[in-house]
């Protein structure tokens, strides 16, 4: 490992796993009275299912609750929980799921004395996450005053009047500042923990983990959140073949009336249609296509940044990097330390 990549390994990165005294990181799930299954689940299937290049579990997940027992869901089933509040001192990362209480109106700073308590022995550094409307709990421990954040849609309007101090945005899928991280709907939680496991061990464990439970293996924190959106029938024309044949060509100069021609349709009609397929405008897309490009070169290839560049469609370093670090918040250099270590001096 070069000087560059030994003083990056020495302060916080973006991009890194803490790993746990006692071997695997541990993920910890801090659960309620009322909590929604489907929650807890995503967080146990996901990180469960990530594993290193040799078979070898790379988390550990364990679920608590500040009063250890039966703990009552919003289904028609229960939960035993075992583990008490004292679980969350060993964590590395802490998950808060919603709960049926979150969707009843709310009041600024309401968190019960038992949840207060457990979010307090929580270790400095650790990363700390929500799904959904678990966002208000992170609100009401003051977790997140000062950060950007979301939640839900249709708790939006009233998370932004309860908590004017945190950033609030509507428009997407998860956020993280500063390693506190939120997410909108159940569904987004999926998008949460992906991305959590890409950056803690790169686009290909992620992948593995989201080709194993069939969802899709990526999509970006900034896409926009499926509100009202009227779903396309399968009988009109769809943008899906051009969005393929860009897949096909990133290196390409691409441009958006190329891109309505493979769709049979007008460039007016396509960028509408677009929008509403992807949550995305096609440009936005494709330079988010072309980032994860670059970032998988980096992560599995030596090449140098300038042909990464090249082979991703941005042309220059100087483009790849600019694009790179407004997705990511680092530099391709800075993300390639952080996954494979100096690189024979290729990096540059």
């Amino acid at each position: 490992m070069d000087d560059f990549c030994k003083n990056l390994a020495m302060g916080p990165t973006k991009a890194t796993a803490t790993v746990s005294p006692r071997g695997r990181h541990q993920v910890v799930v801090l659960v309620r009275p009322g909590l929604l299954p489907m929650e807890l689940g995503i967080v146990h299937r996901l990180f469960g299912q990530a594993v290193s290049p040799s078979g070898e579990p790379l988390y550990e997940v364990v679920t608590c609750t500040p009063r250890p027992g039966v703990i009552p869901t919003d289904t028609d089933f229960t939960l035993n929980v075992a583990a008490g509040p004292e679980a969350l001192e060993n964590a590395d990362t802490v998950v808060v799921p919603a709960a049926q209480e979150d969707y009843e109106p709310q009041e600024r700073g309401r968190i019960s004395t038992g949840m207060a308590r457990a979010l307090a022995r929580v270790p400095a550094g650790a990363r700390v996450a929500s799904i959904c409307t678990g966002s208000f709990v992170l609100a009401a421990a003051g977790l997140l005053a000062g950060r950007r954040a979301t939640t839900h849609w249709k708790s939006c309007e009233e998370f932004r009047t309860l908590y004017p101090e945190i950033e609030v945005d509507a428009d997407v899928l998860y956020t993280d500042d500063g390693g506190v991280l939120t997410s909108a709907g159940v569904a987004s939680g999926i998008d949460l923990c992906l991305y959590m496991i890409r950056t803690d061990h790169g686009a290909e464990v992620a992948n593995a983990v989201a080709r194993g439970t069939v969802v899709p293996p990526h999509r970006e924190g900034g896409q926009a959140q499926y509100i009202e959106r009227p779903v396309t029938p399968p009988e009109q024309c769809s943008t899906g073949p051009a969005r393929e044949y860009a897949l096909r060509h990133l290196d390409r100069p691409l441009k958006l009336d190329e891109l309505a021609d493979r769709a049979s349709m007008s460039v007016r009609t396509f960028n509408r249609r677009f929008r509403q397929e992807a949550g995305l405008t096609p440009m936005q897309w494709l330079t988010q296509q072309r980032v994860d490009r670059a970032r998988q070169l980096l992560e599995r290839t030596d090449l140098p940044v300038d042909r990464i560049a090249t082979e991703a469609g941005f042309g220059t370093g100087t483009a790849l990097r600019q694009h790179f670090h407004a997705a990511l918040g680092v530099s391709p250099r800075a993300y390639r330390c952080t996954f494979r270590g100096a690189a024979d001096g290729a990096v540059t």
